[in-house]
C-alpha cells in the first residue's frame, strides 16, 4: 500500500479517447485530451490537451489550454492560451498569456490582486502634517 502515489501528488488524465457528457468536478490536477460537453469546476489547475475540445463553462483555479475550448472560462488566477490553443468564448482571469499562433473570439476582463495594486495607507499622528497632503493652508 505504500507503493500508492498519494492524492496530492496524483495527475488525473482523461485520454483521448474519452467523451464525457455532463459536470466534472475534480480537487487537484486535471489534464483533459478528451471531449467534454458540460462544466467543469474545481478548485485545483486544469490543463485543456492539445487533442481535447470542450464545450461548456469552465470555472478552476487556473487553466492552461493546447485545445479547443467552446464556451466561458472564469479562473481566480492565471489563463494561458497556448501557441495552436482555440477559445470562443469570454474569459475572466487575474492574469492572462495568449501566445503568438492562439485563437481567441469573445471578451475578456483581467483584474489582477486587487490588494498588490492598492496604495499603501499613510497613517498620521494628530497634529504632526496637516490635511492637506504636506502643504500649509494660506
Amino acid at each position: 500500500m505504500s507503493d500508492l502515489p498519494s492524492s496530492a501528488n496524483t495527475k488525473n488524465l482523461l485520454a483521448a479517447d474519452v467523451e464525457i457528457k455532463g459536470s466534472l468536478k475534480f480537487q487537484n490536477d486535471l489534464t483533459i485530451d478528451g471531449k467534454i460537453e458540460g462544466e467543469i469546476s474545481s478548485p485545483g489547475v486544469l490543463t485543456v490537451g492539445e487533442n481535447a475540445e470542450i464545450r461548456g463553462e469552465i470555472k478552476t483555479k487556473s487553466v492552461t489550454v493546447y485545445g479547443k475550448v467552446h464556451g466561458n472560462i472564469t479562473v481566480e488566477e492565471r489563463c494561458e492560451l497556448k501557441a495552436r490553443a482555440v477559445l470562443q468564448g469570454d474569459l475572466k482571469a487575474a492574469r492572462l498569456v495568449i501566445e503568438d499562433g492562439a485563437t481567441f473570439v469573445g471578451k475578456s476582463e483581467v483584474t489582477p490582486n486587487r490588494i498588490a495594486m492598492k496604495q499603501p495607507e499613510i497613517v498620521r499622528a494628530p497634529g504632526n502634517l496637516p490635511a492637506t497632503g504636506g502643504v500649509a493652508p494660506r
